[in-house]
C-alpha cells in the first residue's frame, strides 16, 4: 500500500521557538524560474518532495537537489515525507535531464540524491553513474555531489558509484544506533556507518559526508559517539540539522535544540577532526552545499601544499 505525501502544513504540539525561522526571500521571480526550468526537465527535488523549510531560500538562488530514480521510495523511515509505495519504471531520460539542469541553471554544484529503490538489483546505482556522466559532459565546470541510499544487500553498488568520480560521496546516518529500529526500520546504523568507511577505502580522495537530525530523542552523549563514529569511518564533512515533523503522522520531536548546543556541536566535532561541520537549526545535508565544497577543497588545498 502506497503511503502518499501529505500536504499537512508542519504541525507539532511542542509551539516553536524564535529562532526556528524559514526566511522568505523577496526575489519569487527567481523562485519561479527555478520551478519552470525543473518542470522543463522533467525532475523532481528533495526539496519540494520532503518539504524542506529552506526551499524558497534555496530556489531564489537557483540552487535544487535532483531526486532522481522517480519520487516514490521503497522505505518508509518515520522521519521522511517523501511518498512510500510500489515505484514507477526508471525514466531513461533522466540522466540528460539531470545535465541540463547543471548547464541550464549554470550551476557550479550540484547535489544529485534519490529516494531508495530496494526493488532494483542495484539499487539505481547505474542511474546515479549515467547522472554524474551526462553532468560531466554537458556542464563540464559543475562538481558534482551524490547524496545516495545505503545500497543494502547490492553489491558493486557503491563501487560503481565512487568509480563515476563524484567530487563529495555523501551518505546520511540521520540519527543514532539506539533509534534505527523505530526511526529507520528497514536501514542498519553501522551498514550505513561501513558504507562510508569503504567509500574512503575505494577513493582515499574523494570527500565524504554524513549528517544527523537533533530532537528526535538521541542524548548529546549519542551524538558525540556519532561524531567517533563518522571519524572512524574517515568522514571529513558532518551536518547537523533540526528534526521537524513533517506531519502529526511522522515521528514526534522530542525538543528544540537551542542554537548553543548547535554551536557547541560544531565546536567539538571540529577538535575531532572534521574539515568542516554545518551545525545549526536550519541545517539540512544539502544546504549551502556549494558554498561548503568550495571551503573543503581550499582546505584540501591548502594541507596539500
Amino acid at each position: 500500500m502506497r503511503r502518499e505525501r501529505t500536504t499537512v502544513d508542519n504541525t507539532q504540539t511542542k509551539e516553536k521557538p524564535n529562532w526556528i525561522r524559514v526566511r522568505v526571500p523577496m526575489n519569487s521571480n527567481t523562485i519561479n524560474q527555478t520551478k519552470e526550468i525543473l518542470k522543463e526537465n522533467k525532475l523532481h527535488t528533495v526539496c519540494e518532495e520532503a518539504a524542506c523549510p529552506n526551499i524558497s531560500e534555496c530556489f531564489s538562488k537557483k540552487h535544487a537537489t535532483a531526486m532522481i530514480l522517480g519520487d516514490i521510495c521503497t522505505r518508509s523511515c518515520r522521519f521522511c515525507n517523501v511518498k512510500t509505495g510500489k515505484p514507477n519504471q526508471l525514466d531513461e531520460q533522466e540522466p540528460h535531464n539531470v545535465g541540463m539542469l547543471a548547464k541550464n541553471m549554470g550551476l557550479q554544484h550540484i547535489v544529485i540524491t534519490s529516494v531508495d529503490r530496494d526493488d532494483l538489483d542495484d539499487g539505481g546505482a547505474d542511474h546515479f553513474v549515467k547522472c554524474i556522466q551526462k553532468v560531466r559532459e554537458l556542464s563540464p565546470n559543475t562538481t558534482v555531489e551524490v547524496l545516495t541510499p545505503d545500497f543494502r544487500h547490492k553489491d558493486g553498488a557503491l563501487e560503481a558509484v565512487i568509480a563515476s568520480k563524484p567530487d563529495v560521496f555523501n551518505h546520511n546516518l540521520e540519527t543514532t544506533s539506539r533509534l534505527y529500529q523505530s526511526i529507520r526500520p528497514k536501514a542498519r546504523y553501522f551498514h550505513s556507518l561501513n558504507l562510508l568507511w569503504r567509500a574512503k577505502q575505494i577513493d582515499k580522495n574523494i570527500f565524504t559526508k554524513s549528517g544527523i537530525m537533533v530532537g528526535i530523542g538521541e542524548t548529546k552523549s549519542e551524538v558525540f559517539q556519532i561524531m567517533d563514529d563518522m571519524r572512524s569511518a574517515g568522514v571529513d564533512f558532518m551536518t547537523i540539522g533540526q528534526y521537524l515533523q513533517p506531519t502529526p503522522f511522522h515521528a514526534p520531536i522530542d525538543r528544540y535544540v537551542s542554537p548553543e548546543e548547535f554551536n557547541e556541536y560544531k565546536e567539538v566535532a571540529l577538535r575531532k577532526g572534521f574539515l568542516l561541520v554545518s551545525s545549526s537549526p536550519m541545517t539540512r545535508s544539502s544546504y549551502h552545499a556549494g558554498e561548503d565544497f568550495a571551503k573543503l577543497r581550499q582546505q584540501r588545498l591548502a594541507e596539500n601544499s
